[in-house]
């Protein structure tokens, strides 16, 4: 069995279980989720119901039984014994040792319990087909957000996000995360008019209205959610629908981006992911650009 902690949003979670997929995919164990830290989460919640996932839930048996906690003080002693003796891999608990890709991940065989964001396709890449089924929503797409795509398919469409919401309003979120400057968006756009014959963005915020009084083109916008209500999973499908991408320091808009399968995509992603400096050499996929 293997059970992968999911925390944090949408995208957070997507990686989570991806890379738990993949493991399971690979050995043949079953797949089960612990949600247990929405308990304690008064921002976030589970957002997976919306997909045709492995949709499973760990018992809180089946977590002790991997992941013991100190209120059994000797069987979590007895247990980080075990696991310390054991190569990384071969442990029943894994915590994410760092940011970058772990091979080690890779090597796990037994039974498992994952704790880590995990924000490298190289976890799940040999599973891609896998995921973007069980990552496309099992709903239809309402009338308008299908308008929207025959829009996006009869353009040269690209996605262009823009993340602040808790990256301005939480000072943590701020310090680790950062906002990504008007500046690279320009920089994207104009890269992006350089390689895509008469582009047309589609842009997708948390703060519209700021989006819309700071950023400016000179080709055709279409702010995608400015006149609909639509969940972030419609929102994701709406930017994976897209011919190219330009993503913020988002693990939201990344997989907006990761999800479009088109071979000739082009993705504009920044250069610096993090105000803190955490090591992120893993986390753009070989040919997407950094700018």
């Amino acid at each position: 069995m293997i059970i992968v902690k999911l925390k944090g949003g949408l995208g957070n979670q997507l990686f989570q279980y991806a890379t738990g997929r993949g493991i399971a995919e690979r050995t043949g164990m079953t797949l089960k989720l612990d949600v247990s830290s929405y308990q304690s989460d008064a921002l976030r919640n589970y957002r997976l119901r919306a997909y045709p996932v492995v949709d499973k839930f760990a018992t809180a048996e089946e977590i002790e039984c991997l992941n013991p906690s100190k209120a059994h003080y000797a069987r979590w002693t007895a247990s980080r014994i075990r696991n310390a003796l054991k190569p990384y891999y071969g442990r029943s608990y894994l915590k994410e040792r760092g940011f970058p890709f772990d091979p080690a991940i890779l090597q796990v065989r037994q039974p498992v319990y994952l704790n880590g964001y995990w924000q490298s396709e190289k976890y799940f890449a040999d599973i891609a087909d896998v995921l973007v089924r069980e990552f496309t929503p099992a709903s239809p797409l309402s009338p308008e957000n299908e308008a929207l795509v025959v829009r996006m398919a009869a353009s040269s469409s690209v996605s262009l996000h823009i993340r602040r919401g808790d990256y301005v309003a939480s000072p943590e979120a701020l310090r680790v995360h950062g906002v990504v400057p008007l500046d690279y968006y320009r920089q994207a756009m104009s890269l992006m008019a350089g390689r895509v014959p008469g582009p047309h963005f589609f842009i997708f915020s948390d703060d519209m209205a700021w989006v819309q009084e700071n950023l400016s083109a000179d080709h055709p916008m279409t702010f995608v959610g400015s006149e609909r209500s639509n969940q972030d999973y419609d929102d994701l499908r709406l930017m994976s629908c897209c011919r190219h991408h330009i993503t913020a320091n988002s693990s939201f808009s990344w997989w907006g981006a990761w999800l479009n399968r088109r071979p000739d995509k082009i993705v504009v992603a920044p250069q610096k992911w993090f105000a803190a400096s955490i090591d992120t050499r893993d986390l753009i996929p070989a040919g997407w650009i950094r700018v």
